[in-house]
């Protein structure tokens, strides 16, 4: 029966993933707005939702360094296991110079939440600061988002039909995303797998599933703006958002020295790769993705 839900996860993934980028980049199309724009909100946003729920589920039950670890875990997963398996299926197009205020705001955001970190705890003030980040990053994200119709565009869906395939594709998406973590963690404890192992891989990568089915389908799909803006958003999300919510419902009154020392040199390091990436070579060629790649699996050697 587990590895029914398995491969039912799987399929959930896949389908989910692929009906919530046909939908995007119609919904993106039907209001004139960048297929960046919506990789960026609608969708990294959406898919960032099981690290939400985590984060605030382990907030309320007293566990505030799963809280910050999914978090960090997340947004160093997303750029080199993520966009590296991606840029594997088809290589990546980012440009520094039309994205540039994104990745801005990804590294302000990422240095905020480390000096925040610094004194040993996060209070609500220092939640509602970064959630009104988020509210002004939206906002300055569909302001400058605006794109010119194409003249020779082919004839767009309805908005409802494009908007109920993107809500219908994220469900899916959650669904097998929670049923290839639930099994995927049975699956693991009957051979024998730690508890630590399995924290370190099945679950913190569970939750960035949706992100990297997204990612890949919108890869395979030619749809580089939205799997570049899927891992940038939800980044930001995670960081301003996730952590913002989470703090505000209940304050952090004690952080592990090792995110200050360890976790968050890793995600400001990997981030400024990615920068790095966008102008040296615009984009992620195959040979770069799999740079990433060792890059995530040293990380995990160390962490183990």
């Amino acid at each position: 029966m587990v590895y029914f839900l398995f491969i039912l996860g799987l399929m959930g993934l896949f389908f989910g993933g692929e009906f919530l980028v046909r939908g995007a980049s119609s919904v993106a199309r039907a209001y004139r707005i960048s297929p960046m724009v919506i990789g960026l909100t609608i969708v990294g946003f959406g898919t960032s939702s099981p690290e939400l729920l985590v984060s605030l589920n382990a907030a309320f039950q007293g566990a505030p360094a799963i809280a910050i670890g999914n978090v960090l875990g997340s947004n160093l997963a997303n750029i080199v296991l993520i966009l590296g398996l991606t840029a594997l299926v088809s290589p990546v197009v980012m440009s520094l110079r039309q994205s540039w205020r994104d990745f801005a705001v990804m590294l302000g955001a990422t240095a905020l939440l480390w000096v925040m970190l610094l004194n040993g705890s996060l209070s609500r003030l220092e939640g509602a600061i970064l959630f009104a980040g988020l509210i002004g990053f939206l906002a300055m994200s569909f302001l400058s988002g605006r794109v010119e119709p194409e003249a020779d565009a082919a004839p767009v869906a309805p908005v409802w039909k494009s908007a109920l395939m993107t809500l219908g594709g994220l469900v899916v998406l959650m669904v097998g995303a929670r049923l290839l973590v639930d099994s995927s963690t049975q699956i693991a404890r009957t051979f024998g797998i730690s508890e630590a192992v399995i924290g370190l891989t099945v679950v913190a990568v569970g939750t960035s599933l949706p992100e990297l089915a997204t990612s890949l389908i919108a890869a395979w799909r030619k749809h580089s703006e939205i799997a570049v803006g899927n891992i940038i958003g939800s980044n930001i999300f995670n960081l301003l958002g996730i952590l913002g919510l989470t703090v505000l419902v209940v304050p952090i009154t004690e952080v592990e020295a090792r995110f200050v020392a360890v976790d968050m040199p890793w995600v400001m390091g990997v981030s400024v790769l990615l920068v790095a990436l966008a102008a040296a070579l615009s984009g992620v060629p195959r040979w770069a993705g799999a740079v990433l790649l060792l890059i995530y699996g040293g990380y995990l050697s160390l962490m183990a």
